[in-house]
Formats: C-alpha cells, sequence, structure tokens
C-alpha cells in the first residue's frame, strides 16, 4: 500500500517548514512579550490620554522584533563613530564597578566579541578529528588557539576545538588537540552544522576539483 510512503513522504515536506514556523512565532512572542512588559510600565507612568495609544501599540503582532532590530541599528551605528566609542567605554566603566555583574558582563562581553569580531576565527573552520577515541571520527569546529598559562604549557602547535552534540549542536565539548591531529575541511560552517544537526543523514555535496570544472 502507498499510503505509508506518501504519508512520510508529506511529513517530511511539512515538518522543516512547521518547526521553523514555530521557531519564530516562539521568537516574535517573547519578544512581544518584552515589549508588552515596556509598555505596561509606560502605561503605568503616562497620562490617561496615551492609554489608547499604548493598547494599539500592543495589539501589533511582531512590533517587538522591530523595535529590538531598530534598537541595534541605532546602537551599532552611535557605537561606530568617535562620540558612541566614548560613551561605550563609561559604559564598561561603570558596569566594571558593580560586584557580581560584572563578571558577568565581562565573560559575555569576551564571548561575544571573540565569536562576532570580523578579523576572528572562531567557528569559521569545520575540522575533523578522532573523538572520543582513536578511530572515532566527528565534525568539531575551531575556536582558535592556546593563549597564556595553556599556551606555556602545550606549546604552539595546538588548536582549540569545539565538539557539538547532536541533535543540539549548542551544547558539546572544548578540547585543546595538536594541530597534526585535526583535518581542516572544506566544507562550509553551515553545511558542518548541518550534517552534526541531521546525525549524518545529510552530507554535503562533495566538492567538485577545480581541474574538473575547466573541462
Amino acid at each position: 500500500m502507498p499510503y505509508k510512503k506518501y504519508m512520510l513522504t508529506g511529513l517530511m515536506v511539512w515538518l522543516p517548514l512547521a518547526i521553523t514556523i514555530a521557531v519564530l512565532s516562539y521568537f516574535v512572542r517573547s519578544m512581544d512579550g518584552i515589549l508588552g512588559g515596556l509598555l505596561t510600565g509606560w502605561e503605568a507612568v503616562a497620562s490617561p490620554d496615551m492609554g489608547p495609544v499604548i493598547q494599539r501599540l500592543r495589539s501589533i503582532p511582531g512590533l517587538g522584533v522591530l523595535l529590538v532590530a531598530a534598537v541595534m541599528l541605532v546602537t551599532g551605528a552611535f557605537v561606530s563613530n568617535v562620540a558612541g566609542r566614548w560613551w561605550f567605554k563609561q559604559w564598561d566603566r561603570l558596569i566594571a564597578q558593580i560586584p557580581i555583574v560584572k563578571s558577568i558582563y565581562n565573560s559575555v562581553k569576551k564571548v561575544s566579541d571573540t565569536l562576532f569580531s570580523s578579523n576572528g576565527n572562531a567557528f569559521r573552520t569545520a575540522l575533523l578529528i578522532q573523538y572520543p577515541r582513536p578511530g572515532s571520527w566527528t565534525i568539531a569546529f575551531q575556536t582558535g588557539a592556546p593563549s597564556g598559562e595553556v599556551a606555556s604549557h602545550l606549546g604552539a602547535d595546538y588548536v582549540s576545538v569545539y565538539v557539538p552534540t547532536t541533535p543540539n549542536p549548542t551544547s558539546g565539548f572544548f578540547l585543546l588537540m595538536p594541530r597534526a591531529d585535526v583535518i581542516e575541511l572544506k566544507m562550509s560552517v553551515d553545511q558542518a552544522l548541518t550534517y552534526v544537526i541531521s546525525m549524518g543523514s545529510v552530507a554535503p555535496a562533495a566538492l567538485v576539483p577545480d581541474s574538473t570544472l575547466l573541462k
């Protein structure tokens, strides 16, 4: 009977779209919830005449996402000039004076600066390594190279590696490995992540050598 085959084929077509819509809907609802909290605080201090305007803003779906995007865009433009960088340094100094908060803020800031810096190498190279034992291979990502005290013990010929778990790549293991023990892959990071998340069922297309393209 072909009904089972048709059902599975239909599921394969609609499941990725349904999950994508669910994730985006959750994100939109979260941002709208944050905006709703801000509007509630505004309503508490605003004049009664502003009540209808606040309620109208609260009823616009997706407004929270647009607001967050606008704030990030304006902040990025502001910090890109000299005056903005000066104010940003003052903000850093203020945070650095607050106990506990400064530890969390500085840690997150260092990680974000490393990951999103245009000059950094974190998560820009997919690797093939033997893990968790020799003979077993998995996909990993280079996050940099050892530095400081760690580098003084290991030497310069080591790389920092992140091994993601499947199917949730946001958790994983951090390893320091000899450069000779890792194989740099030509596949993109997106292709490697897809390979990991799909548990190897969606393999990247094989790269065609340049010599064959010229024929």
